[in-house]
């Protein structure tokens, strides 16, 4: 175990603690938490599904966030390294690199969303509300390359400066900076929506558990939503455990994230609810949700345009704390694996993001006609890194803790100067026994949802 500290005095950290919740927490509040959450919330049931989702929360995503922040922290590495660092097991370095490849495929069709969202938020900026609610402008707008492959590129810049800057003067300092900001346009959103007529009804629908609309895809929709919308299994925190202070505390640290990603998305679903028109039958997923369905009721609201000021404002910060996380995740592996430097680290994720990403910014417009196992690519990049290689990636992670390195040694790291392990036996029970069983079911699922044998 000796080689387990030995990048130690080099390594990059975030200042303390709040520096690792707000960027861990940046990480978790994204594109799926708007767009995903309440078309799921609404279809299985609203305050079940809600509750079952807290619940899950609580035990299956605490444990996985301890578990991986806890391995960062003890190996010093990114996802390769820490699993490498248990054994040289074919199936351990599978298991890393499977973590470390997944935000590299995931950051450069997000940064294509993201693009979207700052088209959006400029030409709400401009006053044009009125043309981006008019019937078919998304789809003519994200069939024309040119325009769309600019906002692309424009995003990637964004995010990949705010790496360049480092750890601490990049991620830290956007993460202490947007997050606070993200927190108040929310509760405005979601105040403001609240106070439209018959939103009351959409609010209750989620508020209060209905037993009636509880059935067994119920779970395993809420188990597939709590694993997106945390970043678990993206080497997103085992990275940033990596950069974490051994005096910060684990546990305090890890509920701090539960506690800001729960919010994030309580605030967000409301307003959603109420924005689509509050009813649970129309409300649809993915893309259509915010960029035809949410224009359309900002056209017909008094300060449409300043709501979506604030509501895209929102979604672009939402976008980039989470696009920050991954490129971060991507570049530390390669620094860590092939002893580049951050300046040529970030060039080369570049140059993936863009190449990539392009596949997916055109795949609607020049190369629609392309498709992969009959998806676009934007699509099938978002199938194969969510359904397929995180609930993997998830897998190995259980294994490593809890037949590898053994329990006893996370128990060990998360209570270093006497720190606490409060939901110690909670931690135990699931590691061992059900979140291994839980990432099988959410890779089963959805790749039958993926294929038409079920639908979720």
């Amino acid at each position: 175990m000796s080689n387990l500290h030995t990048h130690d005095n080099k390594r990059s950290s975030f200042s303390g603690k709040l520096g690792y919740v707000l960027s861990a927490a940046g990480a978790s509040v994204g594109l799926g938490n708007i767009w995903r959450f309440p078309y799921l919330a609404a279809k299985y049931g609203g305050g079940i599904f809600l509750l079952i989702y807290i619940l899950l929360a609580l035990t299956f995503g605490y444990t996985m966030i301890m578990a991986e922040s806890a391995l960062g922290r003890m190996t010093r590495k990114s996802p390769v390294g820490a699993f490498q660092a248990f054994g040289k097991a074919g199936w351990l370095s599978a298991g890393g690199w499977i973590n470390a490849i997944i935000p590299v495929l995931i950051v450069p069709y997000y940064s294509v969303i993201g693009g979207w969202v700052i088209k959006y938020l400029i030409e709400y900026i401009r006053g044009n509300g009125k043309m981006l609610a008019a019937d078919g402008y998304f789809s003519e707008f994200i069939s024309d390359g040119v325009s769309t492959e600019l906002c692309f590129i424009l995003f990637c810049l964004f995010t990949l400066t705010i790496i360049y800057a480092g750890v601490r003067n990049g991620i830290e300092r956007v993460s202490k900076f947007m997050m606070p900001i993200l927190i108040v346009l929310s509760v405005l959103i979601a105040v403001y929506s609240v106070t439209r007529p018959g939103a009351m009804e959409g609010v209750k629908y989620f508020l209060v558990p209905n037993v009636k609309n509880f059935s067994w895809m119920t779970v395993v929709a809420a188990m597939g939503q709590m694993f997106y919308s945390l970043s678990i299994a993206m080497g997103i925190l085992i990275t940033f455990g990596s950069y974490m202070k051994k005096e910060t505390s684990l546990e305090d640290s890890t509920r701090n994230v539960e506690v800001f990603a729960i919010m994030a998305g309580l605030m967000i679903i409301p307003a959603v609810f109420s924005f689509s028109g509050g009813d649970p039958d129309t409300l649809q997923a993915g893309p259509a949700l915010m960029f035809i369905t949410i224009p359309k009721v900002f056209e017909n609201m008094g300060f449409g345009t300043v709501v979506g000021i604030l509501f895209f404002l929102l979604v672009l910060f939402a976008a980039v704390t989470s696009s920050i996380a991954l490129t971060e995740s991507a570049v530390s592996t390669f620094e860590d694996e092939l002893y580049w430097g951050r300046k040529k680290s970030t060039i080369v994720m570049a140059v993936i993001m863009v190449s990539l990403g392009s596949l997916s910014c055109l795949g609607y417009g020049p190369l629609a006609n392309v498709t992969i196992i009959g998806m676009q690519f934007l699509d099938f990049f978002d199938f194969l890194t969510n359904s397929v290689m995180m609930p993997i990636a998830a897998i190995a992670t259980c294994l490593l803790v809890s037949r590898v390195i053994g329990v006893k040694k996370i128990e060990e790291e998360v209570t270093l100067e006497g720190k606490p392990f409060r939901r110690k036996k909670i931690f135990y029970f699931m590691i061992q026994y059900l979140c291994p069983i839980f990432a099988a079911i959410i890779l089963i699922s959805s790749v039958a949802n993926a294929f038409g044998w079920i639908s979720m």
